[in-house]
């Protein structure tokens, strides 16, 4: 299975993805972990220790030079556009508590955009990862579906929109909608978190009209107290993993019914 998590900066994605993974995991599923969001806190969030010594993908400036074929001190105009990254998904990924664990890191674009040796390699290793692994592969991106091609497009099971009480939240989730089905993805969900009433519930359910709802993530202390202690967000939080639990019942049920 192959899904990608998008949200509001600040609604939870990235912990939501740690406790997808972990609940994949629980399942026997072999899983790999894509931080594809510029600010990276999905290996603290899967509770790995001394994160700072990860060095995210887009910044291992010789293997870029060396698998895109760029000449230039500063990548010149030249590269191949499908480099080979098929050995790198076992070489660069960190294995932790039975999830694989990749950094993409951030591409510094010039302009609208960046066609450039860092972003085609970035792109050229996430569309291997989704089209040929076999793993289940759970990508934490930005507020967007910048990272995705046409391509890889179809391959995605399910984007995942996560959502919290508010309107801010609730419109990016139709933006990212937008963009997804302006590039073909149609199986688009949506997830509640921070949820501390029905009044909640009943707020996003009636904002995400034409969103498919997969389950709600109540409001929980103990998340913030695991970011606090530098421990994994679902640690000695039943609740947490239980409510994931079922939202993963509820996707493979809506997927098997399309």
């Amino acid at each position: 299975m192959k899904i990608a998590v998008s949200g509001k900066g600040g609604v939870g994605k990235t912990t939501f993805v740690a406790v997808l993974a972990k609940v994949f995991a629980e399942y026997g599923k072999k899983v790999i972990a894509i931080d594809a969001d510029p600010v990276s806190n999905l290996a603290a969030t899967l509770g790995i220790k001394n994160v700072s010594a990860i060095m995210p993908i887009s910044q291992m400036k010789d293997l870029i030079k060396e698998r895109t074929g760029a000449t230039s001190e500063e990548y010149g105009k030249f590269f191949q556009l499908n480099p080979t990254v098929s050995d790198l998904p076992d070489k660069l990924s960190l294995e932790y508590e039975g999830i694989k664990l990749m950094v993409l890191g951030a591409v510094k674009r010039g302009g609208g955009g960046c066609a450039c040796p860092e972003s085609t390699f970035l792109r050229t290793l996430l569309s291997y990862l989704i089209l040929q692994r076999d793993e289940v592969v759970i990508v934490d991106m930005e507020a967007g579906v910048e990272h995705l091609g046409r391509s890889t497009v179809k391959a995605v099971n399910a984007l995942i929109v996560i959502v919290e009480p508010g309107s801010k939240s609730i419109q990016t989730a139709f933006q990212v909608k937008k963009l997804a089905e302006e590039i073909g993805l149609k199986s688009i969900y949506a997830v509640g978190n921070k949820v501390a009433s029905d009044g909640h519930r009943m707020l996003i359910e009636k904002g995400l009209n034409g969103i498919p709802v997969l389950g709600f993530i109540s409001y929980n202390d103990k998340v913030l107290e695991s970011d606090i202690k530098g421990r994994a967000a679902y640690d000695d939080n039943s609740q947490l993993l239980s409510e994931v639990r079922g939202i993963r019942d509820r996707l493979e049920d809506c997927l098997k019914a399309r």
